[in-house]
């Protein structure tokens, strides 16, 4: 009789689903994919419980547990890390999968327990403008050990990968590109009811999605938006993690043609990418943006900031403009939709969650070699 491997556990992000955040929506598309592959093998996310409905739950075969940590902006992603890493080697796990480089700062102690590190890099999060000296010394720090000490590196988009590799050259081969996805969402059964319900109606609006953080750029779009001509709303989708004196006057301020629909389901932002006029992404500072490549795969007209992150989606030129520049960003939002729609099943072709599930699923394998040689290799 076959014995099963050891779990595979997952830390560094609050859990899933219906829990707001781009590591969130990442695990949320991957985890499952990967246990589709590998029905053998367990996969166990170690998350925060203040964000989990219940402790402990299965989800699409991925076992999901809300370990207990403050709501903190300051100290819960430490402390929650810190747990998690006892808690995987207490469950006698072998392979720790270890999402963004802030709870990344934990990797060598780890590695002292004995467990075998994957950290998947999001993005420099040190560039964001909420975090102070000491945070970004910090994040520069869980870098820094996630690239000496993590067994393998994931990094999500390949501008990202080739500057890891630069700037730590004796762990190039250590790094791997395996970007975000591009999923086709689910359809909305009632979509003229739910535009009624946020107060947007038959009209033609523009959309962002996005954390209200100001490395979003969404002060940049409002003021955009006053600038281009009269006529259409702009929703903005997403909610503030902890209590921010920025969401506050950032709503405060924004006046009647703006709408804050906060977080949605994936059905609802389906429908709101389809409908929309023209998708907007401002941002200072991304990833790989999930948002963007869900209103890519829809074929939403986009206009992003050209950021190293927006670039590597691969739209045409006319798409950016340059970041910080609300004259720029208000021309383009005055410009033709039909012009700025975006390939949707090129970016599908180019970003695939199927086959990021089996590339990461490789990498579980090359740390441990007990999971079974016969476990399936393509989606289902």
């Amino acid at each position: 009789m076959k014995t099963a491997p050891p779990p595979i556990c997952v830390t560094g992000l609050r859990g899933f689903p219906d829990v707001m955040g781009g590591i969130e929506s990442h695990c949320e598309e991957l985890l499952p994919r990967i246990a589709a592959l590998a029905p053998e093998q367990r996969i166990v996310v170690l998350g925060r419980a203040p964000y989990l409905a219940e402790p402990k739950r299965m989800w699409r075969d991925v076992e999901i547990v809300g370990l207990p940590c403050p709501r903190s902006k300051n100290f819960e992603t430490i402390l929650s890390t810190l747990g998690a890493v006892f808690e995987a080697k207490r469950r006698g796990a072998r392979v720790l999968h270890i999402h963004a480089i802030g709870p990344a700062i934990l990797t060598p102690l780890a590695r002292a327990l004995g467990l075998r590190v994957i950290v998947t890099h999001h993005g420099t999060d040190y560039d964001r403008a909420k975090w102070g000296p000491f945070a970004k010394a910090v994040l520069r720090a869980g870098e820094r050990a996630a690239l000496a000490y993590a067994d393998r590196i994931i990094a999500i988009s390949p501008s990202l990968a080739d500057q890891l590799r630069a700037n730590f050259p004796r762990k190039a081969m250590a790094v791997h590109y395996i970007p975000n996805g591009a999923p086709k969402l689910p359809q909305d059964d009632a979509p003229d009811a739910m535009l009624a319900r946020l107060g947007i109606g038959d009209a033609p609006f523009l959309l962002a999605v996005a954390r209200l953080v100001p490395e979003k750029g969404l002060h940049d779009l409002i003021a955009a938006h006053r600038l281009a001509p009269a006529g259409r709303k702009l929703v903005i989708v997403g909610g503030a993690n902890h209590d921010s004196p920025y969401a506050r006057d950032l709503m405060a301020n924004a006046g009647a043609d703006v709408i804050f629909a906060g977080v949605q389901s994936r059905a609802v932002l389906a429908m709101l990418y389809r409908r929309a006029a023209m998708f907007a992404m401002p941002s200072y500072h991304e990833g790989l943006p999930i948002a963007a490549l869900e209103a890519a795969s829809e074929g939403a007209a986009m206009v992003l900031s050209d950021i190293p992150a927006n670039r590597d989606i691969g739209l045409p030129a006319a798409n950016y403009f340059p970041v910080g520049d609300v004259d720029a960003l208000a021309a383009m939002l005055s410009r033709d939709p039909g012009a700025l729609r975006a390939d949707s099943a090129g970016v599908r072709a180019r970003f695939s969650w199927d086959r990021a599930a089996e590339e990461t699923l490789g990498l579980y394998r090359a740390l441990q070699p007990a999971m079974s040689p016969e476990i399936r290799t393509s989606a289902a």
